[in-house]
């Protein structure tokens, strides 16, 4: 599966009220760690259906990087059910995404 770019008008359809839990990468486009991970992501993304995957830029969302309290980026989120269940920061690899998602 792609990986889905989500922003403020896409965000609750394709994130709060996905029928898959979602592994939400916040990012930026200056972001060097953020640049790091991106094939990593959108590796992780081409090798399960388990979970969506889904991008948001937070230079373009800067209320939803608020509202999730969005300090450092990247930051990756794991949402099922339109709730955060946890959450990591910084880079990681593909294997450590996956161990992370657990599925």
């Amino acid at each position: 599966m792609a990986v889905i770019k989500v922003d403020l008008n896409n965000f609750a359809t394709e994130v709060l009220k996905s029928d898959k839990p979602v592994l939400l990468d916040m990012y930026a486009d200056w972001c060097g760690p953020c640049m790091m991970m991106a094939p990593e992501i959108e590796a992780y993304s081409e090798e399960t259906d388990a979970v969506k995957v889904c991008k948001l830029n937070v230079d373009d969302a800067t209320d939803l990087a608020l509202t999730y309290g969005v300090m450092s980026i990247p930051t990756v989120l794991l949402i099922e059910n339109g709730q955060e269940v946890k959450r990591f920061v910084g880079a990681k690899e593909k294997h450590q995404i996956a161990e992370f998602v657990g599925k």
